[in-house]
Order: C-alpha cells, then sequence, then structure tokens
C-alpha cells in the first residue's frame, strides 16, 4: 500500500509540470508565422483580432523599416504596439500610387474602392477606366507633389504610396493632416514571384488574405510549372535589350528582374554579367560591338514598328536581328489614353511574361500559346 500511494503522490505532482510543459508548447504552437515566402520587402504576422505588417525595404538600401497593425473589429492591440500606425480592416476605400497597384485590386475584386490616383493617364485597365470615365477616381497631380486639399477632402481609408529614397515630404504631410500611409515596396522586389506576392500586402487590408493567398498560388504553380518546360529548350539564344535614348543606350542591369526572367526562360542575355538592378547606361558603339550578332532584341517598348525604329536612329540596322526581323516589343497593348500594359500588370503576372519570353526563345515550346505582352515588331 505504501508503494501504491508514493505513486499516486509522483502522479499527482507531476501533473501540474505535465500541464505547464503543455501550455508552453500550445504558446510556442501560437507563434505567428511570416505569411510571405518570396517578398524580401514585407512581412505579415498574423494575430487574433489584428495583423502586424512590417515593410523592410521600401526603397534599395533603406536603413529603417516600417510597422503598420491592421485592426479588425473588435480586436485588441496590445500597449506595446500602440507606438505604430493602426488602420481599420477591412478599408472601404483607398488611394494608391503606383500603376502597379491596380491589378492587386483588380484581381481582388475591390477596384471600385479606389478613390483617387496621381496622373489618370497612366492607368490602362479597361475596368478602373470605366471608373475614371464615371469621375469615380479623383486626378491627384504627381505621385511626388500629390495634391494634398483633394486627398484631405476624400478622406481615404488609406493612402499606398512609395518613396525613392527617405526624403517623402508629401507623404509626411499628408500622415500630419491624420491621413494613413503605407508605404509599398513593389517595385524594390529583384524576383518576379517576389513582386507578385505583394498581392498578400493589398490581401490584409482588405481582410481577403484567404482569396491573395489563392490567387498567388495560382501565379506561383503557373511560374514553376513554365520553369520545368523552360528547361526543355535545346538552344541558348543570345538576347540584345534596350534601345537608345537621347544619346544613351539604356539595357537592364543582369540582376534586375526583366534580366532573371530572361535566365530563367532559358536565354543568353549578353549583359548577364553585370551587377544591380537598375539600368545599363552605354555608348551606342559599345553595345553594337557586343550586341551585333546577337539572336534576338527586346526593345524597351518606345516603337511600335520597325520603320518606327529606322526612323529614330537609322544605325539600329547594323544588328543581326534587326536584319532578320527578330525583333519584339511589349508596347502593342495600352490603355486608351496610352499607358503601356505591359508595366501596369507585368510585375503582378510574372508567370504570363515568363510564358511569353519562353514562347519567343523557343517557338518548339509550349504549343499553341500565343504571346499576351509581347510582339514581333513588323
Amino acid at each position: 500500500m505504501t508503494r501504491f500511494f508514493k505513486i499516486i503522490l509522483l502522479i499527482v505532482l507531476a501533473f501540474p509540470l505535465m500541464q505547464c510543459k503543455k501550455e508552453v508548447n500550445q504558446q510556442k504552437n501560437n507563434i505567428p508565422k511570416n505569411e510571405i515566402q518570396y517578398a524580401k520587402g514585407f512581412s505579415i504576422l498574423n494575430h487574433e483580432g489584428y495583423s502586424v505588417i512590417t515593410v523592410s525595404n521600401p526603397w534599395p538600401k533603406a536603413n529603417k523599416s516600417y510597422t503598420y497593425i491592421l485592426k479588425e473589429k473588435n480586436g485588441i492591440v496590445p500597449d506595446s504596439l500602440n507606438q505604430f500606425p493602426v488602420i481599420l480592416v477591412p478599408i472601404k476605400n483607398i488611394v494608391v500610387t503606383s500603376t502597379t497597384h491596380i491589378p492587386s485590386l483588380e484581381m481582388l475584386g475591390v477596384e471600385k474602392t479606389l478613390v483617387g490616383f496621381p496622373n489618370l493617364n497612366y492607368i490602362s485597365s479597361e475596368k478602373v477606366r470605366a471608373l475614371i470615365d464615371a469621375k469615380k477616381v479623383k486626378e491627384l497631380g504627381a505621385n511626388q507633389a500629390l495634391n494634398t486639399e483633394v486627398l484631405i477632402d476624400l478622406q481615404p481609408d488609406v493612402i499606398i504610396g512609395y518613396g525613392l529614397d527617405n526624403n517623402n515630404p508629401t507623404l509626411d504631410n499628408l500622415q500630419k493632416n491624420g491621413l494613413k500611409v503605407l508605404l509599398n515596396g513593389d517595385w524594390n522586389e529583384q524576383s518576379p514571384l517576389g513582386k507578385a506576392e505583394w498581392i498578400k500586402f493589398f490581401g490584409a487590408v482588405y481582410g481577403k488574405q484567404e482569396l491573395a493567398n489563392s490567387l498567388f498560388s495560382k501565379i506561383e504553380k503557373d511560374y514553376l510549372q513554365t520553369l520545368e518546360i523552360a528547361k526543355r529548350g535545346t538552344s541558348h539564344p543570345t538576347i540584345l535589350a534596350g534601345d537608345m535614348y537621347e544619346d544613351k543606350w539604356y539595357l537592364p542591369q543582369g540582376t534586375s528582374w526583366g534580366c532573371q526572367l530572361l535566365k530563367e526562360a532559358q536565354g543568353n542575355y549578353l549583359w548577364a554579367e553585370t551587377t544591380g538592378t537598375g539600368s545599363l547606361s552605354l555608348s551606342f558603339e559599345t553595345v553594337l560591338v557586343k550586341g551585333k550578332n546577337a539572336n534576338l532584341w527586346i526593345t524597351s517598348g518606345q516603337f511600335g514598328s520597325l520603320q518606327e525604329m529606322l526612323d529614330a536612329n537609322p544605325h539600329y540596322a547594323q544588328f543581326k536581328a534587326f536584319q532578320n526581323k527578330n525583333v519584339f516589343s511589349f508596347s502593342g497593348r495600352k490603355g486608351k489614353t496610352g499607358g503601356i500594359l505591359y508595366y501596369e500588370l507585368a510585375p503582378n503576372r510574372p508567370e504570363i511574361v515568363l510564358k511569353d519570353i519562353v514562347k519567343i526563345l523557343h517557338p518548339e515550346l509550349l504549343k499553341g500559346y500565343k504571346p499576351f505582352f509581347f510582339e514581333k515588331l513588323k
């Protein structure tokens, strides 16, 4: 009997310890994980009743991060987070400042919540252009000098801004006037899927994270499938890019978003060894020496025909790709006010861009597919 009571006593004493360990494990399991996989510039941590978005790379070499609290109805935000801007979600209306933000609104089915945009002529989306024609979207001027009076009158739930550096006087002024500003750094991402994943940023502010995750998963799946198809290509065509603007030839640097797509499509971009995510600025002679015999040429989008190219610079005829009429452009699809759809939609839909490039470089692959953005100039 004495041994029996000792066993019972040990069980009784051990039970609180077991419960304590269980609670600690539960707490560990309840720690939210970052919902973002490819994008390097932001994170989303979902808590009960609120989410925390941290934008860590809003512009190149940014030395500070920006944290925003997205508070749901009846959500309780810890006192430790009250130092950060709090936005009530789901939001009802919005101002965005880059055309790359427009496709996310459209894909989430919330384009009608857009109430203002700087330089409306840049927008190509047919749905949003219809809203503009109906006077439901206000003109806000230039991005670096937004019309503060109109914005204060609109009182949007949130303004999605972006910065080129740490100097954002217009956005700072808007915040001083009580408006909520969230910085978006989608343009600063280096990977195609990283850019596209920013749809989750908009999904969070609209309370549509599940839909945003689903849309991105479809993009990711199509992109990765196309990557596998590209690997079947039996050649690596040499690629010339860009063209002259004033007295310089501008073409993408080797670690930029566009160059990654060329590489993943099994292309041999002639300046792939350069580093940087912006543009190279070279003389015509330098480009001619290296790119004269390139298999194909992808222009910047400023020309709609081979004749337009010759009219701008007759020396383009010295390139083999031009002579063989193997020049491609993405300028064909435009909004009715002249905005080029590629600049607006391509960063959000890298799987379409990749399919286009694979079809151009390896015509034998993706049978039956017709490029959406790119066309061969005539």
